[in-house]
């Protein structure tokens, strides 16, 4: 009885110590890790964001931000969607979301590569490109406005990223 309860004991221990030391998650229910990104989130398709969602936030955290890139383009590194003030609290973002939805909830939008303050879809010239999807858990909300660059919101968060995670996934113009 008590070799039973020692062991009892230690699994609930150790339920706890894993629950402390979770990692924060960022996923698409639209893709596997490292699986095709559809055609509708492209340029080929209907450029629409692509849905994603949130676990295991970090306590202390005052807002995420999020950075969309391909490290695969031929000029170096391609930015398509920068995202910041993104409360601490939200589970995720839905699929197609408008610059309206996002400013209602606060989240201010930043330039990208494109030239454009949007979500710019994958569009590789030629080949298949990889995507990947980082999130950022910081201590602060940055204090910059709307229309900020990738490399400024990297020089805001300098210092203050508690934790960050990424997904990943692929995209061909020849893709389905």
């Amino acid at each position: 009885m008590v070799k039973h309860r020692a062991l009892f004991w230690l699994f609930v221990v150790s339920l706890c110590v894993a629950e402390l030391h979770a990692k924060m998650q960022i996923y698409s229910p639209a893709f596997p890790e490292g699986g095709r990104i559809a055609r509708k989130y492209g340029c080929m398709g209907k450029n629409l964001s692509i849905p994603l969602r949130f676990r295991d936030i970090p306590k202390g955290t005052k807002s995420l931000a999020l950075v969309m890139e391909d490290p695969d383009a031929p000029s170096g590194t391609f930015i398509h969607w920068v995202l910041y003030g993104i409360a601490a609290n939200l589970v995720g973002l839905e699929e197609g979301l408008s610059r309206a939805k996002l400013e209602d909830r606060g989240i201010k939008e930043g330039v990208n590569d494109f030239g454009n303050i949007a979500y710019g879809g994958p569009c590789p010239p030629r080949g298949e490109h990889r995507y990947f999807i980082k999130l950022y858990a910081l201590d602060i909300s940055p204090h910059i406005g709307e229309g900020a660059s990738a490399r400024k919101l990297e020089e805001e968060m300098k210092g203050h990223i508690i934790e960050e995670a990424s997904t990943m996934g692929r995209y061909s113009r020849s893709g389905r």
